[in-house]
């Protein structure tokens, strides 16, 4: 279980308190928020804040500008957003260091909220002053200048050691927000410390996108379910043809390593016993159920069968915590959706019926779950894709060392 400093374990009253949010948030043609997920996650800690009457300074990034001033990727679009959000005017500084931020910080009062500029328009936030991958240690000081704490409440970027996470941190006193609070100590329940017998559903693509990841779950979990398009690179590996489906060939030995990893630590595997196939991949493509060793040639596997979906039911029903991450099929694609959507609804109702600790997070396993209309029913998903699974890799997250109690 993570030992980490919390955002009630300090006070924040009449200080300057330096608020690391994600506010990388999806936007239309137009530049207009068309998921504000991300905005709401952070309200809990503003209002905290507010409450205790600190001056609160929000600082972000947003897209990919490298270094430069991009007006597309400026954090102005999300100051009308946020104010609505918060019932009240948020203030704007059109940078995040310099002569303009420092004036803006100095006209902050008790209960305001000021909004930065994108860290990323500045090269300081992940590469050094001589180019190198890293942070530029001058940057972190001008923007831990602003504060006289700060709060990290950003898990979504707690994989990245930068001037505006870990830089801070190293200036100035670390807390984790509500919403970092929340993320690990679900985290830590499901992974760290979970009620027993624990289960990981891992799908997705690919095998060699997610080996350290299968390898370490491998020695946590009592049981393990694989499917997606990786489930054809274990299956291959097995002997199983898998026709034309998407499969890593190449990584046959891995996928028997892994196997004997998961004997050996009597963590249960489970792949598919069988498989929805079509020979095209569209959406209302022709299709049929078969066993694993009636695929043919000029078929693929694009989902996981009936009979699969019960085998996972009743390992769901013998579980008390779930870990889910990634999709059991092409849920993109109607009819291939089908498995996703059903595990996912069955992982939901025991959730919300049976006592289930079912916490889910990663790219795709969000708009899955969502697709399938179960993500309410969830104990909890995270929307940190890179950190939710580095985290399950079993990796040290810089975003959270700093955070850590000594």
């Amino acid at each position: 279980m993570v030992d980490f400093r919390r955002l009630e374990d300090t006070a924040v009253t009449n200080k300057r308190v330096l608020v690391r949010v994600d506010f990388n948030v999806p936007c239309d043609d137009s530049g207009n928020v068309s998921d504000n997920t991300r905005l709401v996650a952070a309200l809990p800690t503003i209002n905290y804040l507010r409450k205790n009457k600190a001056i609160i300074i929000l600082i972000s990034h947003f897209g990919r500008p490298g270094g430069q001033r991009e007006p597309s990727a400026s954090m102005m679009k999300l100051v009308g957003p946020l104010s609505e959000l918060l019932k009240t005017d948020v203030a704007f500084a059109p940078d995040c260091v310099g002569e303009i931020a420092d004036k803006a910080v100095a006209n902050v009062k008790q209960g305001d909220v000021l909004l930065l500029e994108n860290t990323r328009f500045h090269k300081g936030e992940s590469h050094t002053a001589d180019g190198a991958k890293g942070y530029d240690p001058d940057f972190a000081k001008a923007l831990a200048a602003h504060g006289e704490v700060f709060i990290h409440d950003a898990f979504s970027v707690a994989h990245r050691a930068q001037g505006s996470t870990s830089g801070i941190a190293a200036n100035l006193p670390a807390y984790a927000g509500l919403a970092m609070e929340r993320e690990l100590d679900h985290l830590s329940q499901a992974l760290d410390v979970p009620r027993r017998p624990v289960m990981g559903l891992v799908g997705g693509a690919k095998v060699s996108s997610k080996i350290d990841l299968l390898k370490n779950l491998v020695c946590r979990l009592d049981t393990l379910a694989i499917g997606g398009g990786m489930a054809n690179t274990f299956l291959a590996a097995l002997g199983h043809k898998v026709g034309a489906s998407l499969c890593e060939h190449d990584l046959k030995d891995t996928a028997l390593e892994i196997l004997a990893n998961a004997k050996q630590a009597k963590c249960e595997v489970l792949l598919p016993i069988d498989v929805v196939a079509s020979k095209e991949f569209k959406a209302g493509a022709e299709h049929r159920v078969c066993g694993l060793d009636a695929v043919a040639d000029n078929e693929m596997i694009l989902d996981a069968g009936p009979a699969t979906v019960d085998k996972l039911a009743d390992a769901i029903d013998a579980s008390k915590t779930l870990i889910w991450n990634g999709p059991l099929g092409a849920f993109e694609l109607v009819p291939f959706d089908t498995a996703t959507v059903e595990a996912a609804k069955y992982a939901a109702k025991c959730a919300q019926n049976n006592g289930l600790i079912a916490v889910a997070g990663g790219g795709d396993t969000v708009a899955a779950l969502r697709h399938a209309g179960a993500a309410d029913g969830f104990t909890f998903i995270s929307t940190a894709g890179g950190a939710f699974l580095e985290w399950m890799e079993g990796k040290a997250l810089p975003g959270i060392e700093i955070l850590k109690k000594k």
